[in-house]
């Protein structure tokens, strides 16, 4: 057994590694005291848990999901497009969407002139309109913005061909919710349990559902929930994505989780 000396050395170290207090303006709130996400520019609070300070852990996403994506794609909250361009090459169609205005107009930037690329405007739930429909829809970090979460998977159902799939990818577990989740919007964290309730309950059926990350978890409880953490440092994620993410993954190649920062979703569309 640890004497609390040691135990207090531990996870004011994991407090550092995953973040600080806060140092940008907090998030708006609506008249009936919702959190609205800020928009997603260079300061937002999501970008650096998957931009370039945390290129380890991007390409964790992208290994994880790859595997599960066919020929044509739709991404949901594609925010700047750090994940989908990992795609490149590999694709017939593409369709990127964001519901953040400096989301959009960057991807309709960065995409001008290929035609193989459509960017949308979209916030779900919502009716989906896009040229043609996909046989993989990905949801990176998404669904726990929504309230309505069933009716926004049945919209996306509906712009996916028979038989294909819906990843989903969300935070885990609401003994890790905190103020970082707070102040970007998170409506609940999932467990693979309630996840599933509302992917069924949608008339989606889920092939893959387990958490992952399963030392991201530990730090983010002792960080969020014990340090009272805010807001991700871009130089600390740094040093969290060059060594707690790769022995994340180690240890994740040889046993199943418990539990993880991260609960991920494979869907399939009834055909």
């Amino acid at each position: 057994m640890q004497p609390p000396a040691q135990k207090k050395s531990i996870a004011g170290t994991l407090l550092n590694l995953l973040g600080s207090k806060p140092k940008t303006a907090p998030a708006a709130a609506t008249a009936e005291g919702d959190v609205v996400q800020p928009a997603a520019g260079e300061g937002a609070l999501e970008n650096h848990l998957g931009g370039d300070e945390a290129r380890n852990y991007r390409k964790y996403e992208y290994e994880t999901v790859a595997p599960h994506v066919g020929r044509s794609l739709l991404e949901i909250g594609s925010g700047l497009g750090h994940f989908s361009e990992q795609f490149a090459g590999r694709l017939d169609y593409l369709v990127v969407s964001d519901n953040d205005p400096y989301c959009v107009g960057e991807l309709r930037k960065r995409y001008d002139g290929n035609d193989d690329v459509e960017v949308i405007d979209l916030e779900l739930p919502a009716a989906v309109e896009i040229r043609q429909k996909v046989d993989t829809v990905v949801m990176m970090n998404v669904l726990e913005h929504i309230k309505d979460d069933v009716q926004a998977l049945r919209d996306l159902a509906a712009v996916t061909l028979p038989g294909g799939r819906i990843v989903i990818w969300v935070p885990g577990y609401m003994q890790l919710y905190g103020e970082f989740d707070r102040k970007v919007g998170h409506v609940t964290r999932y467990t693979p349990a309630t996840l599933e309730a509302s992917v069924r309950a949608a008339g989606l059926v889920p092939e893959v559902l387990k958490p992952i990350n399963f030392l991201g978890g530990i730090a983010w409880w002792f960080a969020v929930r014990r340090g009272g953490a805010g807001y991700p440092d871009p130089k600390l994620v740094k040093i969290y994505d060059r060594t707690v993410v790769p022995l994340t993954r180690a240890i994740e190649r040889l046993v199943r989780p418990p539990f993880g920062q991260t609960v991920i979703c494979v869907a399939r569309v009834p055909r």
